[in-house]
């Protein structure tokens, strides 16, 4: 299902495409760029069927999409009317949240001023108890974690970082001589970097919308996430004098173990291919390699870890959440997620490693083996969601 939306006040476009339902419900974030199209969000939500299926989780896939920007001082009263004129399907089928310009607490903010209280609302009112369910989301979201975070706004990079490590694990490597270049410091790029950098990587470049920043011995990353303003742009004034800046660009052609795109869709194309020097790329953004590229990139022995398992320890987390797998004990969603994220890296490195299955292919043959077993179970009327 593709819908486009015209914001009647300003004239900017909006997208809704829903890829599949699993017991009527879909899930997947919304995001808000300039330069949004319908295309970017059809693969965005074949990228969230893919990513719960790979996690078994009972629910399908789907996104949203405004094309705006999100510093523009339109772009929250954008944001409401998009989800006003989406109300049907965000009341009874779309399970959203945030995403790349959409911050969690913005988009919770805006379904509690329609009356809808939070995001998840379309898989929280089939719950016996909303009132409990709503609160256990809550307390979830919101429990503080080391660094003066939420758990809501760090698992996703930390499901990130968890499958560099599952990489680092598998290869064998000597985590303080791994070294990793991480294309964005947002949520996702962000939590990523502060997660690999407490497990002992040296994080040696980092780039955001600014430019690059490099330093052959590694970034203090707590201080620079520290001195990100709400776009998620570092504070030059306050980054020693001893790391270099470089064009934004350059982050890509980092000579590291580990390149981890967590920016924006695209970022690595077929033209981009020659300067990537990382020995395994993980895709922390949404589809941030094109097909050509990653095809390219194989070519030369570098596999690219897809976003569909690498980034989805969110949505797989927020799943764990609603149907009471974890709580707001961070300790326990930690230990849930690690073990999740480093079971799935493993087959896949054999593969490639075996006949040169890409991961990526081995990993949609296990989304399609646990698709097909949802659809079975459908068919033979069994119920799979059940929020307690």
């Amino acid at each position: 299902m593709r819908m486009t939306w015209t914001d009647p006040m300003t004239g900017k476009r909006g997208y809704l495409v829903v890829h599949s339902l699993v017991s009527g419900l879909a899930t997947g974030g919304t995001r808000m760029r300039a330069g949004c199209t319908m295309s970017e969000v059809e693969d965005l939500a074949r990228g969230m069927a893919r990513k719960t299926a790979v996690f078994d989780l009972p629910v399908g896939g789907a996104k949203g999409g405004i094309d705006c920007d999100p510093k523009d001082p339109e772009a929250r009263g954008v944001l409401r009317r998009f989800v006003e004129a989406m109300r049907p399907w965000i009341d009874a089928h779309w399970v959203t949240a945030e995403d790349l310009g959409v911050p969690q607490h913005l988009i919770d903010e805006i379904f509690g001023e329609v009356g809808l209280q939070q995001s998840y609302h379309a898989a929280i009112r089939r719950a016996p108890d909303v009132e409990h369910t709503l609160r256990r989301v809550r307390a979830g979201l919101n429990a503080p974690v080391p660094g003066g975070l939420l758990l809501g706004d760090v698992v996703g990079g930390y499901g990130v970082a968890q499958s560099c490590l599952g990489v680092v694990r598998a290869r064998e490597w000597e985590p303080s001589r791994t070294t990793v270049a991480v294309q964005g410091v947002g949520t996702m790029g962000g939590g990523a970097a502060w997660y690999l950098h407490e497990a002992g990587l040296p994080i040696v470049a980092v780039a955001d919308v600014v430019g690059a920043l490099y330093h052959p011995d590694g970034l203090d990353i707590p201080a620079l996430l520290d001195s990100r303003d709400r776009f998620g742009e570092i504070d030059r004034s306050r980054v020693p004098e001893d790391v270099q800046r470089l064009p934004r660009e350059a982050v890509l052609a980092a000579e590291v173990d580990v390149l981890v795109p967590a920016a924006v869709s695209y970022a690595i194309t077929s033209e981009r291919v020659p300067d990537v020097a990382a020995r395994i790329v993980i895709e922390a953004a949404n589809t941030p390699v094109t097909p050509e590229a990653e095809e390219m990139l194989a070519a030369r022995g570098i596999p690219v870890l897809p976003d569909f398992v690498a980034n989805s320890g969110a949505v797989a987390w927020a799943w764990w959440l609603l149907l009471g797998r974890v709580d707001a004990d961070p300790v326990l969603s930690f230990s849930v997620l690690r073990e999740e994220m480093q079971a799935k890296i493993p087959p896949l490195l054999a593969s490639w490693d075996g006949d040169g299955t890409t991961p990526r292919v081995a990993a949609l043959h296990l989304a399609d083996l646990h698709s097909e077993r949802n659809r079975e179970a459908e068919a033979a009327g069994r119920v799979l969601v059940s929020i307690p």
